[in-house]
């Protein structure tokens, strides 16, 4: 634990102590609704899901395949962990009335040997109530962590971004889920087109004040060949890469700002560098929270001078 903020593995000691825990992302096969035609097309402008699914993470195997594979991955390394079962690839409680029901999917990843537990990816207007019933059924067995991509708090970006969904829909399915007994996380970018950093601070406040257990933040990346590139290219004038400087600062007040009753999970996301275009820091996570541990230090040190 470092004493600045609450991190994600102090947060995971207090869900499952004495035991290392590894997420295994896997891809249920389900798509999003503003990419179906659900509610529009396209998919949000800055995603492409290859830049952040790892390579033993494939929709063509079954879920169960998926985690043996994703379990010899991480057992090279760490031949006593026990995993978290990721559903991270697009909306994975869409569609959930599809062949492969919610039910059976949630069942096939917790009977998986030495999975301790799940965290279910989703969006804001994808947890109908008989959703979050299915899911608080799961979290009776193991505990079922719910990552909402919320991305930020401004209705107008969230349209300018093709999100589909409105900033109401992320405290409605906050407040519902956690009535539910489920631990809610939201995920939150920095830098959206025509957003200040003030306008993210001010996400920021508005996601403290739901009732979540953890946050994660990332700075914008455009990735090529999203729509958001193709903007980028074409010269429009919202869309401005974060510097390195300004986005540490930013984190410093983040820190600031975020109880310490609230995980901050991460800070910074790592696309391949053969995929992003823009900002090319050549950091890791680890790589920028010590520099972000480093700089709190020093103001603080400075502030009890």
């Amino acid at each position: 634990m470092n004493p600045f903020f609450t991190d994600y593995s102090t947060y995971l000691s207090g869900i499952f102590p004495g035991i290392k825990v590894q997420k295994i992302s896997v891809d249920a096969g389900r798509s999003c609704p503003n990419r179906d035609g659900t509610i529009g097309t396209g998919g949000c402008i800055y995603c492409d899901n290859r830049s952040f699914s790892p390579s033993y993470c494939s929709a063509r195997e079954s879920i169960s395949e998926q985690i043996r594979k994703g379990k010899e991955f991480f057992r090279r390394k760490y031949p006593e962990m026990k995993y978290l079962v990721y559903f991270q690839s697009y909306t994975a409680t869409h569609g959930s009335d599809n062949e492969r029901s919610l039910t059976s999917i949630l069942e096939e990843a917790l009977s998986a040997e030495d999975v301790v537990g799940l965290v279910v990816g989703t969006r804001p207007d994808c947890v109908p109530a008989p959703v979050i019933s299915m899911l608080a059924e799961a979290n009776t067995s193991k505990p079922v962590l719910l990552e909402f991509g919320a991305e930020t708090s401004h209705d107008n970006t969230l349209e300018r971004i093709n999100r589909g969904h409105r900033w109401s829909d992320t405290a409605d399915a906050v407040y519902r889920s956690s009535e539910a007994g489920l631990r809610c996380g939201l995920h939150l970018i920095v830098g959206l087109p025509g957003e200040t950093l003030d306008d993210a601070a001010e996400t920021l406040k508005r996601a403290c004040s739901l009732p979540v257990d953890s946050l994660k933040l990332h700075q914008l990346q455009i990735i090529r060949g999203t729509e958001l590139w193709r903007q980028w290219k074409n010269g429009s004038a919202d869309i401005k890469p974060l510097a390195l400087e300004d986005y540490l600062d930013f984190c410093v007040r983040a820190v600031r700002l975020v109880p310490r009753s609230i995980t901050i999970e991460r800070f910074v996301a790592q696309a391949p560098a053969s995929m992003l275009e823009a900002p090319r820091w050549g950091l890791k996570n680890y790589q920028f929270t010590d520099m972000l541990i480093s700089r709190l230090k020093k103001l603080y040190d400075k502030s009890n001078c």
